[in-house]
């Protein structure tokens, strides 16, 4: 307990930070994480996507922090309730609204009260009644049951030092047949250890990963079906970063182990009668990994 209330600790203190600073600063940086994990080489976020090109984008609101585009895979319909998860500046939860439209709804969550306040302040200029956020903790959200059709997130939930409860909340405030389209990083194999242990990166969205498969596995076990990997993108982190955690010898066997940083874009549904009456909808992980990485070849389009 102690340990996860000192990620959480870490966590909050970075995104503080982050968020009373530009997108050009955090575009600097991995995940917002800070110089200590940028690139001078390329000058560019690590990890983000370009959402400047899809409907309802609000610059403003984007602090360079994601690692995909989960609203472009939401299958957010007209009318529905939509949950952001970790919503930051609100540059999800405008994207969701523009696919809501006036009869729907969307409700931020974030536990960075500066967040909170930024997010507030941008709705509040763009004259947005129907988006609100509300200060809270993933793993005890501030939302009813049964509450939302969709439930997105970007980047966030691989910070959450508690990932069984995290799921387990979301399977609760969706609405039977409701779905969650998440963009977040997992790993393919062990990363290094000065890797995983560093504060900086851990808020960077890379050292708080847990293993693919285990990530699946957890999904699959809170009950949710139909499991889709909609987006598998490999993460390339330059020689320059990594010498800031690993020696030269260090950071030549990690190219060649394998290993690998991977930001992934999952949807999944809640089944909308008795999750034991559905058993045929439930994919096998190692079908759905093999599927995955067939699909993302370079050249397919999505990596």
């Amino acid at each position: 307990m102690q340990a996860s209330e000192t990620l959480k600790t870490v966590v909050r203190e970075t995104y503080t930070a982050v968020a009373n600073q530009s997108r050009q600063q955090n575009a600097s940086s991995c995940c917002g994480s800070g110089p200590s994990c940028c690139s001078p080489v390329d000058d560019a976020a690590i990890m983000a996507d370009d959402y400047s090109q899809i409907d309802g984008y609000v610059a403003e609101a984007d602090l360079g922090l994601g690692c995909g585009l989960p609203t472009q895979f939401a299958r957010i319909q007209p009318g529905d309730t939509v949950i952001d998860l970790g919503s930051g500046a609100g540059n999800d939860c405008f994207v969701a609204r523009h696919e809501t439209g006036p009869a729907g709804k969307v409700i931020g969550i974030d536990f960075t009260d500066a967040m909170i306040d930024r997010a507030r302040r941008n709705a509040d200029q763009l004259g947005f009644k129907n988006v609100e956020f509300r200060f809270g903790d993933i793993e005890q959200m501030p939302v009813a049951d049964a509450s939302a059709n969709v439930v997105v997130s970007n980047c966030v939930l691989n910070l959450v030092p508690n990932k069984r409860a995290m799921f387990r909340e979301i399977f609760r405030v969706l609405k039977p047949g409701g779905h969650f389209s998440i963009s977040d990083i997992v790993l393919q194999g062990q990363l290094p250890g000065n890797l995983r242990d560093a504060a900086e990166l851990y808020a960077g969205c890379v050292s708080g990963a847990i293993q693919k498969a285990d990530y699946l596995a957890l999904i699959q076990e809170t009950g949710f079906t139909n499991l889709t990997i909609q987006k598998d993108k490999p993460v390339f982190l330059p020689d320059d970063i990594l010498r800031a955690y690993l020696t030269p010898d260090e950071i030549a066997a990690y190219r060649q182990s394998g290993t690998g940083i991977v930001s992934v874009t999952v949807y999944a549904e809640k089944p909308g009668s008795d999750v034991s009456s559905s058993p045929k909808t439930r994919v096998q992980l190692s079908d759905l990994t093999s599927n995955a990485n067939k699909a993302c070849q370079p050249g397919s389009g999505c990596c």
